[in-house]
């Protein structure tokens, strides 16, 4: 199982019957692919749709209907649309009951850093800002280092997303939660231990006495 997919399924298991979720650019998108069957969640596109589904089949997807991203995306049976200022009102209002954002680092006090690459011109942090802060839950899906440098750092050294520390950290080798503002180590992917997860983690980690490995 490649590490995107280990990633997408982990969260997947986090949404609950009737949640509002949106989901960022990315690995994010993903775990739209694992809700469990049966389960019926909302998902939003902070552009102004709820009831967002599958990407379409090549050939069908309508020039209007896109992601925030401006990537093709499908409308289910009484999906809803509506204008960025609604949209944001939602997001704003608390009415999101959990986003699922990637990451560039997350330091050991649970603050996001996702928006600005050293060195590449971007536009700005589109509506990370506001969901980082107006969600009821927010859950970081990232791999857990990039060019073998741990992105669960001691300190971010990026400009923060929000003040608010996230919830959960979910990447390829863990799960990672901030109790009392204290990143936690909650579960190890299939075939890692905690020790190889210490080794690529630069921000120290709080150890339970038992550590499962997430179930997938």
């Amino acid at each position: 199982m490649d590490a995107q997919t280990i990633i997408a399924r982990r969260v997947a298991q986090e949404l609950r019957p009737g949640n509002l979720v949106n989901l960022g650019i990315g690995i994010p998108t993903l775990v739209a692919n694992y809700v469990p069957e049966g389960m019926n969640v909302f998902f939003q596109s902070e552009n102004g749709l709820i009831g967002t589904g599958p990407i379409p089949e090549q050939g069908l997807a309508h020039p209007l209907l896109t992601d925030a991203g401006g990537r093709p995306i499908s409308a289910l049976p009484g999906a809803a649309t509506f204008d960025s200022a609604m949209s944001f009102g939602l997001i704003r209002g608390g009415h999101v009951d959990i986003t699922v954002l990637g990451g560039l680092q997350v330091d050991a006090g649970g603050r996001l850093a996702n928006w600005m690459i050293p060195g590449k011109m971007v536009p700005g942090m589109g509506g990370a800002m506001d969901l980082v802060s107006g969600a009821k839950r927010v859950i970081v899906a990232m791999q857990h280092a990039a060019n073998g440098k741990s992105k669960i750092v001691a300190k971010c050294n990026l400009p923060l997303t929000s003040a608010r520390p996230v919830d959960l950290v979910v990447t390829d080798m863990a799960v990672i939660a901030f109790p009392g503002g204290k990143a936690t180590l909650q579960e190890t992917a299939p075939g890692v231990t905690v020790a190889e997860v210490l080794a690529v983690t630069e921000a120290e980690l709080t150890i339970p006495d038992r550590v499962p490995e997430m179930k997938l």
